[in-house]
C-alpha cells in the first residue's frame, strides 16, 4: 500500500505520455464507428482519390473512404491485442506459479514444454496454426496468447522460486495452509509488479504481431476494416494515395508506443520506489 501511495504521489512524464497515447487509441477504436462519416465497406468515389471535400483522407484501392475505414479498423486490433495479452499472462502465471512452487518433476515437465514452444518464433507459430485452422478472430487471439505463455512461465517461475525461499512461505506450509492459498495470497501479490510490467510489453508485441498477420494476409479477413489489413490492401497505391497506408501505420505505431512507454515507465518508477524504501 505504501508503494502504491508513493507511485501516485509523484508524476512521471513517460507514464503520462504512454497513458495518453493508449487512451487515445482505445477511445478512437471504441467511438470510431459512431464518428465515421460512411460505412466501412461503402464505395464513395474513384480508386485512390486524393483528399477532398467529403473524403478528408481520400479513398482506397476500391474507392472506399479511408477515414471511415480507419475509424472502423481499430477495434479489432485493440480487443485482440488486449485479449491475447491478458490470456497469455493468465495461463503463464498459473503454470509458472505451479512450476516455481512445486519444483521437481512438475517443474521439469512444464519448463520442457515451454522450451519447445520457445523454440518457435511467435510469428511462425501463429502462422502455422492460423493457416491450418482458419482466420477466426478468437482463434488468432488465442494462438497469439499461447505464443506468449512460455515467456510468462519463465518469468513467473523465476520470481516464484525466489519468493518461495522466504521464511514466511515455509511457515505457511508448516501450518498446513492449502497450496492454492499460499500461491494466490502469499506469492502472487509479491510478484505482481513485474508481471504487470511484462503485460504492457506483451501488449506492444501483440499489436505488432497482429498487424503483421493482417499485412501478410493471415489476420482479419477482408472486406472487414483492420489497420494491418489496410496496409496490405493499399500497398500498391502508396505513391498515388499514401494516406490509405500511412494513417493506419501511424495509429498502429502510436498504440505500440503507448504500451511500451507505460510498461517501461511503470518498471522504472517501481524500481525507484523499491530503492528508496530500501535506503529509508
Amino acid at each position: 500500500m505504501r508503494a502504491i501511495k508513493q507511485f501516485f504521489a509523484t508524476s512521471n512524464s513517460q507514464i503520462n505520455l504512454g497513458l495518453f497515447l493508449t487512451t487515445f487509441i482505445l477511445l478512437l477504436s471504441i467511438l470510431g464507428p459512431w464518428l465515421s462519416p460512411y460505412q466501412a465497406q461503402e464505395m464513395v468515389g474513384a480508386r485512390y482519390s486524393l483528399p477532398q471535400t467529403g473524403v478528408l483522407l481520400g479513398t482506397d484501392y476500391l474507392g472506399q473512404d479511408v477515414l471511415s475505414r480507419v475509424l472502423h479498423g481499430g477495434i479489432s486490433i485493440v480487443w485482440m491485442s488486449l485479449a491475447s495479452s491478458l490470456l497469455g499472462l493468465f495461463l503463464g502465471v498459473i503454470l509458472g506459479l505451479i512450476a516455481g512452487f512445486f519444483k521437481h518433476r512438475i517443474d521439469q515437465v512444464i519448463i520442457w514444454v515451454a522450451d519447445i514452444f520457445l523454440a518457435f518464433p511467435h510469428l511462425i507459430l501463429v502462422l502455422l496454426v492460423v493457416s491450418m485452422l482458419g482466420r477466426d478472430k478468437w482463434l488468432i487471439a488465442i494462438t497469439v496468447a499461447i505464443a506468449f505463455v512460455p515467456g510468462v512461465i519463465r518469468l513467473t517461475r523465476g520470481l516464484a522460486l525466489s519468493i518461495s525461499k522466504h521464511e514466511y512461505i515455509e511457515v505457511a506450509e508448516m501450518m498446513g495452509y492449502p497450496y492454492h492459498q499460499i500461491l494466490l495470497r502469499e506469492i502472487l501479490p509479491n510478484i505482481l509488479t513485474p508481471l504487470l510490467i511484462h503485460l504492457g510489453t506483451m501488449l506492444s508485441w501483440s499489436v505488432a504481431l497482429l498487424s503483421g498477420l493482417s499485412f501478410l494476409g493471415y489476420g482479419v479477413a477482408p472486406p472487414e476494416a483492420d489497420w494491418g489489413l489496410m496496409v496490405n490492401e493499399n500497398k500498391g497505391g502508396l505513391q498515388i494515395q499514401p494516406f490509405s497506408i500511412l494513417i493506419p501505420i501511424l495509429f498502429i505505431a502510436l498504440f505500440a508506443l503507448g504500451a511500451n512507454l507505460l510498461a517501461e515507465g511503470f518498471g522504472r518508477k517501481f524500481s525507484r520506489i523499491s530503492e528508496s524504501n530500501k535506503h529509508a
